[in-house]
């Protein structure tokens, strides 16, 4: 039990890591890697964003093989929670939102419609300052009215 609120708490957690990477990190002195995901059109089927990807995933793996060093313990399932979020984050954002893969073209979920609401908000600047709305999962109230 302790293990599966360990894991729930890393995963929501990561909501506020993830939107403090986007602002501080992304949109900060790391915008030459995300700047080419705010062209509008970008043609290629991968990004130099993708990267914070691997930036994710390397904590995650390492806290899977310290943890399992021995045996299972608290540091797998630190790493779980991580890689949970980021199996969300890329169904949420590469699939849902901007469609990189054509699986869920059209949703009438109220929750999802909220989601690509706010994120539109945020590339409607194409500038690193001033956008808003740096979270995925958890987005401002506002753009879940007109749905619910």
């Amino acid at each position: 039990m302790i293990y599966a609120l360990i894991t729930l708490g890393v995963f929501v957690l990561m909501e506020g890591i993830t939107w403090c990477t986007h602002k501080y990190v992304m949109h900060g002195f790391g915008w030459f890697l995300h700047e080419d995901h705010h062209e509008p059109g970008y043609p290629h089927v991968f990004e130099k964003n993708d990267a914070f990807f691997i930036v994710f995933a390397i904590p995650s793996m390492l806290l899977f093989l310290f943890g399992t060093y021995t045996e299972y313990t608290f540091l797998f399932f630190i790493g779980l929670g991580i890689l949970m979020y980021g199996i969300a984050y890329f169904l949420i954002h590469d699939v849902l939102i901007h469609q990189r893969f054509k699986w869920f073209k059209r949703t009438n979920n109220w929750y999802l419609k909220a989601l690509r609401k706010a994120h539109k908000v945020h590339h409607k600047n194409m500038g690193k300052e001033d956008s808003q709305c740096f979270g995925m999962l958890f987005v401002p109230i506002k753009y879940f009215k007109e749905y619910i």
